[in-house]
Order: C-alpha cells, then sequence, then structure tokens
C-alpha cells in the first residue's frame, strides 16, 4: 500500500458504503478525503465522529447539479491541490416494472447514477492527464451486469455507467489514468428499504387486483432476504475499494462480493439462452406473476407526474 497521501473524494460519503469508506480510509490510510453528501445531509457526518479538519474536507455536493459539481471539484483543489482519487459512490435505486416508470422517474436515476458521475470525472481528468496520473473508480452493482425484474431503470444507469466506463479505461491509458468499476451483489445492510418507489410501482404493490402486484409482491422480499443473508457489508467492500485504487495496475471489473463473482462467470461462460432460462426458473412464484384477485383496474398507460424534480427524501439518494 502506498504510503504517499493522496487526496480521494468521495460522493455520497454520509451513509452506507461511502461512510465506510470514509471510515476506513481515515483510519488505515495517510489519505486526505473530500466527503460529499447533499446539504441536507450534511450533519450526517458529525452525527459518524466526522469533522472537518486537516486531512477531512465535507463539501455539500448534489451530483444532479452543475454548478454543485463545479463547486466541489473546485473546493477539494483548493484545499488539498489536486484531486488524486475519485469514487463514485453517490446512487439511487427505484423498484418499478418499466411499464410503471414515467420520464420523471427514469431521468432521476440516471442524472444520478450515470449523468452525475460522468460529469465529475469530465472536470477531473483535466488536471489528472496533466499530472500523467490518477485514479478513477465508480461503484457499479450486479445490476449493472444482469438486469433483475422490477429493477429496470436501475439496471439500465448501471448498465450505462458501465458501458462509459470502459471505453473511458482505454481512453485515458496513454496518462496512466487507472479507470475501474466495482461491483458489489447483495450487501448485508438496509439499503433495500431506501428503494424508491414509482408512483405506479406504489399503487401496484398496494392493489392485489394490479396485473403486475405479484411480481412485486414476491421480489421485494426476495431481495430482503438475500440481503440480509449476504455476508459482504459494507466495510468490507470499502477495504476492496481501498486495495484496489492502490494497485498499479488494477482490472477494469472488481467484483468484490461472491455473488456477483458468480453472476460475471455464469454470463462468460454458460449458453445466453440456458442463462436466461436457469435466472428465469430462479424468480421467486413467477408461475403465479400476472395473476390478478377480483377485478382488474383499467390498463394504463400510467399517468406521468410531470417534469423531473429534486428527489423530496434525501435518504433515499445518497
Amino acid at each position: 500500500m502506498t504510503r504517499t497521501p493522496l487526496t480521494i473524494l468521495v460522493t455520497g460519503a454520509s451513509s452506507g458504503l461511502g461512510l465506510a469508506l470514509a471510515h476506513r480510509l481515515l483510519r488505515d490510510t495517510p489519505h486526505r478525503v473530500v466527503l460529499t453528501a447533499r446539504a441536507s445531509s450534511l450533519a450526517r457526518f458529525a452525527a459518524a465522529g466526522l469533522v472537518d479538519g486537516e486531512r477531512v474536507a465535507l463539501l455539500a455536493l448534489d451530483v444532479t447539479l452543475a454548478a454543485e459539481r463545479r463547486a466541489a471539484v473546485a473546493a477539494a483543489e483548493a484545499r488539498f491541490g489536486a484531486i488524486d482519487v475519485l469514487v463514485n459512490n453517490a446512487g439511487v435505486a427505484y423498484r418499478s416494472v418499466l411499464e410503471h416508470v414515467s420520464e420523471r422517474d427514469f431521468l432521476d436515476q440516471m442524472e444520478v447514477n450515470y449523468v452525475g458521475p460522468v460529469e465529475l470525472i469530465r472536470l477531473v481528468l483535466p488536471a489528472m492527464r496533466a499530472r500523467r496520473a490518477g485514479c478513477i473508480i465508480n461503484v457499479s452493482s450486479v445490476g449493472g451486469m444482469m438486469a433483475m425484474p422490477t429493477m429496470a431503470i436501475y439496471s439500465a444507469s448501471k448498465f450505462a455507467l458501465e458501458g462509459a466506463t470502459e471505453a473511458l479505461y482505454y481512453e485515458v491509458s496513454p496518462w496512466r489514468i487507472r479507470v475501474s468499476l466495482i461491483q458489489p451483489g447483495f450487501v448485508h445492510s438496509e439499503s433495500f428499504e431506501h428503494t424508491r418507489l414509482t408512483a405506479g410501482s406504489e399503487r401496484s404493490h398496494d392493489d392485489q387486483r394490479d396485473a403486475y402486484h405479484a411480481h412485486y409482491e414476491h421480489m421485494s422480499p426476495f431481495i430482503a432476504r438475500l440481503m440480509r443473508a449476504a455476508r459482504a457489508t459494507p466495510d468490507s467492500i470499502a477495504r476492496k475499494i481501498i486495495h484496489t485504487m492502490h494497485r498499479r495496475r488494477p482490472p477494469l471489473r472488481v467484483a468484490v462480493t461472491i455473488d456477483a463473482w458468480l453472476f460475471g462467470y455464469l454470463r462468460r461462460f454458460m449458453p445466453r439462452s440456458l442463462y436466461h432460462w436457469l435466472l428465469r426458473r430462479s424468480l421467486p412464484g413467477i408461475r403465479h406473476w400476472g395473476e390478478v384477485t377480483g377485478a382488474p383496474p383499467l390498463p394504463g398507460p400510467y399517468p406521468d407526474p410531470g417534469p423531473v424534480a429534486a428527489s423530496p427524501d434525501p435518504k433515499r439518494r445518497y
């Protein structure tokens, strides 16, 4: 492990994996850390024992806002001189079948999980190229290598992030900038409780007459059971992120949980038709999907709630 102090900017650092990474960096490394979260979430740092200091800068950053992205990068560079490592960790997850997704839901999902990280990368790259050094770590998901029903636009955002990151991996190699995707699978945490529902998915979840009700009825507890049974924790993944950022030649994709490694292996080596058949057979209660109790409601389309607006619930996003 390098003992030369680096400056590491972590988005979404006030909870979950971001917070675990912040604690590990401060405890186990000599590095300087720039920890960001939405302004409404900054108070969580003090509650977690993190305060602004010689090695720590706490900054407000909503990754969907261009002005805040620019301000955070400029403040980090003014404080510590350079950003050596960018960890794009902030994210949001919507639970909804595709038919229940409005344009507003889709754009919010993509702004947080894809557009924000890519724009932050574009801000830090010129200085990294000038120094011919740097590290970019994007936190993806097993959802970026396989899609799960009721998580359509979440997977879409992670697939997009994986595609852009793979291109970036080749593009910046002449300047010795290291690029990696961290791929967690199921993690023992309460993050599944913070998954957002769209207006359509919330209605369907509560209405047994809805055509998609059984999808949610079976998938939601299934995901919760897998999360609670998982052995990986935010801290164990944080440790692997630190190991990745210190490697001289880290791989493009780093599976950091057993299930992520397994799904990656199956996708590479199993015939695709068999792979999809196996996963479909594994879905909980799939024989009952589409069944309704009583008279079904009128079919969609489901109403679009209107223009994209900021998330009313900060804990759902960061």
